[in-house]
């Protein structure tokens, strides 16, 4: 069985503690793919120090040359696609065409932003006074921690750390203990294109890592996870009373809506895919399906029996739509929510169980569930639960259904299917949504395209992907010049 390391000042070393956590396929759990050191408060310290002591070199490097970095990583990472991707789909539980999509899209990223060295660029602001020249300049803010979780455990931590690093930043980055080897991957990738010992720093574990980062001597934090987890973190910065920087994105309950003159065909292909894609895994995952009373019946057939077709299955076993949760307390927490449902007078149509018998004994599956009469107070309708349930609701009009989709305290993505390009664009306007998506799936995002959400979504302060992540990873320094 393989040990794995962190990757702490350009080398490769055990936890400090020698303590190891194991890494199993969801999918298959007699399936173990190693063990990683779960890592202790010593280990994230030196993590920091070799980050401080990387970060002077590293800033004075000029961008153009810090893009090459990631560009020659990209490559490696480009050379290994067909090996990521089975990783991947083994480590997560995504299907091989989920996983094929992420880390495509994590080589793209790894691209755009080794082109971001050009753009890190200032302005000349005119001064009021005569023979004074002013302009601004973008510098690294310092040691930067990254918090990511496991449903996209290498595209998130791509769209973080490559912008981190090519603004000239360094790095401390704790990835999910679910899924630590595919980001081990992305790290050994950077470590072969040249990057220098220390700007990026590995430390594997579980929440004592996570607890001890935000603790420690960070210039900015930014984080992908719950928005309990989020809350913790903002509240223990306050707590140091250390003014860093910071940046937290933190899930949704996001409302897929149907409206009657939608194409119902293309609206339940959408949705179903929205709805169940991912395992309904992602944050930007439609839970709840707003459909107009007139389309309502036709579209709940409709949809019932796209979500009852869905193959379920081991990833790495033959064609599969959906495959497992990805950890057993995952799936615990769908198979309770369903319970919450139940109880609170939501009729189950669809799904709702754990899968048994076969291979499904050896992993974390569940049937894609449906359920109709929710009202917008269940907890169901309100909660996140991250998992392949969905809730049929339905509305009277446009501003009914503005209503419904606001309804909530998150705030990250919002879908509308529609032939009205005034409806549309109305929804657009209104509703409370980082994100809104137009006769399109709510999951999938282009990496140049600023991404974040409102509410209890994000803490709302920058944005992530785009040259929007540039704002993030950098301070604005303003110059007068008296020649």
């Amino acid at each position: 069985m393989s040990y794995f390391k962190n990757f702490i000042a350009g080398e490769w070393r055990p936890s400090v503690e020698e303590r190891w956590f194991k890494d199993v396929n969801p999918a298959d759990t007699r399936d173990v793919l190693g063990f990683f050191p779960d890592s202790s408060e010593e280990d994230v310290g030196e993590a920091v120090d070799a980050a401080r002591e990387a970060f002077n070199g590293w800033a004075a490097t000029p961008p153009s040359e810090r893009g090459r970095i990631l560009l020659r990583a990209a490559l490696f990472l480009e050379e290994q696609v067909e090996e990521l991707v089975k990783l991947l789909s083994r480590e997560e539980g995504k299907t091989l065409a989920e996983s094929r999509i992420e880390v495509l899209r994590t080589v793209e990223i790894f691209k755009f932003f080794a082109g971001a060295g050009h753009r890190l660029k200032g302005e000349t602001i005119p001064s009021m006074r005569r023979g004074v020249f002013i302009y601004t300049c973008r510098e690294p803010l310092g040691v930067v921690g990254v918090i990511t979780p496991w449903n996209f455990p290498i595209a998130i931590p791509a769209w973080k750390i490559t912008p981190a690093l090519v603004c000239g930043n360094t790095v401390v980055f704790k990835p999910s203990s679910l899924t630590p080897m595919i980001a081990q991957k992305m790290v050994e990738a950077l470590e072969r294109a040249g990057l220098p010992k220390g700007v990026l720093n590995l430390v594997h574990g579980g929440a004592e890592v996570g607890r001890s980062l935000v603790a420690s001597r960070l210039d900015a934090i930014s984080f992908t996870g719950s928005h309990e987890v989020g809350s913790e973190i903002y509240k223990r910065l306050a707590e140091t009373g250390r003014m860093i920087r910071y940046q937290m994105e933190m899930g949704g309950k996001n409302p897929f809506v149907v409206m009657a003159d939608a194409d119902l065909d293309r609206a339940v292909t959408l949705a179903a895919k929205s709805a169940f894609g991912l395992t309904g895994q992602a944050c930007t995952a439609a839970s709840r399906i707003l459909v107009e009373e007139e389309a309502f019946d036709v579209f709940l057939r409709k949809f019932v029996d796209a979500a009852s077709k869905i193959r379920v299955g081991n990833p790495l076993k033959g064609e599969v739509d959906m495959g497992p949760a990805a950890s057993e307390q995952q799936l615990e927490k769908d198979l309770k929510y369903v319970e919450i449902g139940k109880q609170e007078g939501a009729k189950l149509v669809c799904g709702g169980e754990k899968l048994m018998g076969g291979d499904y004994d050896y992993g974390y599956f569940m049937a894609p569930t449906v359920f109709t009469d929710v009202t917008k107070d269940m907890r169901i309708a309100q909660e996140e639960i991250f998992g392949p349930v969905a809730c049929v609701m339905q509305f009277k009009g446009l501003d009914e259904a503005i209503e419904l989709a606001n309804s909530v305290e998150y705030g990250l993505c919002a879908g509308i299917c529609t032939s009205s390009l005034a409806k549309a664009l109305e929804f657009a306007s209104r509703v409370e949504a980082g994100v809104v998506k137009i006769n399109d799936m709510t999951v999938g995002i282009e990496l140049q395209v600023p991404f974040g959400g409102f509410k209890k979504s994000s803490s709302m302060t920058f944005k992530e992907q785009g040259d929007a992540a540039l704002e993030f990873y950098t301070k604005l320094k303003s110059v007068y010049v008296i020649p």
